[in-house]
């Protein structure tokens, strides 16, 4: 069975989880600020360590491609393609709302749209049923209050994730379902989409691979003749 080990850093936070055949067999998170640029390669030793496994073993990474978090992405994507050419592994990728949506669709019978922040009223998000049938694909969307109107008509969404949050007052509709608990992109529930992927031979080229940020990064610029203060 392939021996996978799947990195999330899409949001705030890191997991890593090492997968056989789809099933779990270890995993590691940690969700606190910077905790992608500190902590990955210490989670990635840990569920070896437990597994008793080394790089030697794996089959296969699997890396959260995006959208979300832009320093988290290059992160994650840096990492394992600086191991995939090193240890001579190949790599999949996985879209991080698909990651979402797999800790969802067996609970819950109907459209689901996981949200993602992408700042101030925009959410990357995309609107499925739980049988994996896509209504809308991935995509940066502006909330306002005719958001999801067409689908709201004739069904219940469920809306989750960090990005929902921000649309519960804007999105005033009685068949719009916002779940309590908190969902977000974990290593854990990447290994059944990571393993039909390996299954599928639907590998990436490492050396052109890039995360999929699905939106311009715009940084910000530095105010003139501003005083620093110790």
């Amino acid at each position: 069975m392939s021996l996978i080990l799947s990195i999330e850093t899409s949001s705030n936070g890191c997991s890593v989880a090492l997968h056989s055949g789809g099933g779990l067999l270890s995993n590691s998170e940690l969700f606190a600020e910077r905790s992608s640029a500190e902590m990955l390669t210490t989670l990635i030793q840990n569920v070896l360590f437990v597994s008793k496994k080394t790089f030697a073993d794996l089959d296969c990474l699997a890396i959260s491609k995006g959208p979300g978090s832009y320093t988290g992405l290059r992160i994650g994507v840096s990492t394992v393609k600086g191991i995939c050419f090193a240890k001579e592994i190949p790599l999949v990728s996985v879209n991080s709302l698909d990651i979402m949506i797999a800790q969802i669709s067996e609970f819950y019978e109907g459209l689901i749209c996981p949200m993602l922040d992408a700042r101030r009223m925009e959410v990357y998000c995309k609107l499925t049923d739980s049988q994996g049938k896509e209504y809308m694909p991935t995509s940066a969307k502006i909330i306002d209050k005719s958001a999801f109107e067409e689908y709201l008509k004739e069904d219940k969404i469920l809306f989750f994730g960090e990005g929902a949050e921000k649309c519960k007052t804007v999105i005033d509709n009685t068949n719009a379902l916002f779940l309590r608990k908190q969902i977000r992109p974990k290593a854990a529930y990447m290994g059944k989409i990571a393993f039909e992927k390996v299954v599928s031979l639907d590998f990436e080229n490492i050396s052109d691979f890039e995360p999929y940020y699905l939106k311009e990064f715009k940084g910000t610029q530095p105010t003139k003749n501003k005083k620093v203060t110790a």
